[in-house]
């Protein structure tokens, strides 16, 4: 149940709340979202409540990488071997990969441009939006939260942060490539081995090519959660001077440019 139903009369809508989360658009900046593609093919369009296609582009940017050895090249690179580099990719997978990343960065781009445009109708269209959705399985509403609690909650386990500003499908992505992040790495292992003294062995036991993509999930988790606390609040703010003008405001009331009101 939600506590306003449109009927779809508008061209355009500023926000959707649902059970599974809160989906808006606002103003961008495309260089960042097109950073963000860059950094991991499908951050990007995630950023922008633009799912599914993120979702396709970060599985194929893991299955990829891991088939091309893009990250094995990457740190061998980093070491100065870059003849061995350059054996251990595999071409055949790299030459699918490539044209996928530079789309990724391209698209999320454009579409950043486009729905800034698509914001800028929307809102001087003003059309009301639900805030408040009641279902079986969850209830979700516009309220203030706090940007640094969902920062820190994200650093502790990514998917966390998510979880506390109602973005549940975005949360429930993030927590499960985590999970496959930490046990192909062996990077739980590898921080016990640590505590223990037993450098060499934690080394050992270490899987970089899998390593290599969890600092990116940890700095889009807090990164997106940040991001979207900080609109979720800007939207109630929006919604809730609308509700006090609409309700309480006189409707003689007015406000002189240039006069002082007394």
């Amino acid at each position: 149940m939600d506590n306003y139903t449109n009927q779809n009369t508008a061209r355009r809508y500023v926000a959707h709340v649902s059970i599974f989360g809160t989906s808006q658009i606002h103003l961008r900046n495309p260089y960042i979202i097109a950073w963000w593609s860059a950094a991991f093919p499908g951050f990007g369009h995630m950023l922008l409540s633009k799912y599914l296609r993120g979702y396709v582009l970060f599985i194929w940017e893991v299955v990829i990488n891991i088939k091309a050895h893009v990250n094995d090249a990457m740190i061998l690179s980093f070491q100065g071997n870059t003849e061995l580099a350059k054996e251990v990719l595999n071409t055949r997978w790299l030459l699918m990969y490539i044209p996928v990343y530079l789309f990724s960065i391209w698209d999320s781009y454009r579409t950043t441009v486009d729905m800034n445009r698509v914001y800028e109708l929307a809102n001087n269209e003003g059309h009301r939006y639900n805030t408040f959705a009641l279902g079986a399985l969850e209830i979700n509403y516009l309220d203030k939260r706090k940007p640094s609690l969902a920062v820190m909650w994200s650093l502790f386990i990514p998917g966390l942060g998510q979880l506390y500003i109602h973005r549940i499908l975005t949360a429930f992505f993030i927590i499960f490539w985590l999970v496959v992040f930490f046990y192909f790495s062996h990077v739980q292992e590898a921080i016990s081995l640590l505590f223990l003294g037993k450098i060499n062995e934690a080394t050992a036991v270490i899987k970089p090519e899998w390593l290599l993509f969890i600092p990116s999930h940890y700095g889009f988790a807090a990164f997106d959660a940040f991001i979207h606390t900080v609109e979720n609040n800007k939207l109630f703010e929006k919604d809730l001077r609308s509700h006090l003008k609409e309700n309480y405001q006189s409707k003689k009331f007015r406000i002189l440019k240039g006069q002082k009101v007394q």
